[in-house]
């Protein structure tokens, strides 16, 4: 993209420390709330500080291999807080999106492939969370941004004693 407003898109963005998390889902799916949320959460010291980038509407556009969030102009500094009406609250103009998250994902699975971790947007290559209907985000984000990729493992049966799931140690119970 080169124009300088790029691609509206109906979603939210918060810039969490220096990374844009591009919140998508169709409407009511909860993309004001995981971004309001993650702004508490950065108040709160759980994450780095977070910012609202946009809500509802923002603009996309790329650069030197990266994807860029912009707020809508009209919307800057706006957030829709359910019960509370529509919110002015601190905003930042831009952040590189590091980090998607679909809501109400068709995709989403307890053990997602790495396939479904990723997505590309504009040809940018972005690290993604499929979140189901129903399941809170927020506790997917912050692991997302609190742990390392080393810390998962490719293979999780083969980490466990005798291939036994969710790390379960054998006991007399499973011998």
């Amino acid at each position: 993209m080169t124009d300088a407003g790029g691609s509206s898109i109906h979603a939210s963005a918060v810039r969490v420390g220096n990374r844009g998390v591009l919140i998508r889902g169709p409407s009511g799916s909860g993309k004001s709330r995981l971004a309001f949320d993650l702004i508490t959460s950065g108040r709160s010291g759980q994450i780095a500080p977070a910012i609202l980038v946009g809500d509802d509407r923002v603009h996309l556009d790329t650069g030197a291999g990266q994807l860029r969030v912009r707020t809508a102009p009209e919307l800057a500094g706006l957030i829709e807080i359910r019960g509370l009406g529509i919110r002015r609250c601190e905003f930042a103009e831009e952040a590189v999106v590091g980090l998607v998250v679909d809501l109400a994902a068709a995709d989403a699975e307890r053990l997602p492939s790495p396939e479904a971790l990723i997505t590309h947007i504009f040809g940018v290559l972005i690290p993604r969370i499929p979140v189901g209907e129903g399941y809170a985000p927020l506790p997917l984000v912050v692991a997302m941004l609190t742990t390392t990729e080393s810390s998962s493992s490719v293979n999780h049966s083969a980490d466990c004693m005798k291939g036994i799931g969710n790390h379960i140690r054998p006991t007399i119970a499973t011998e």
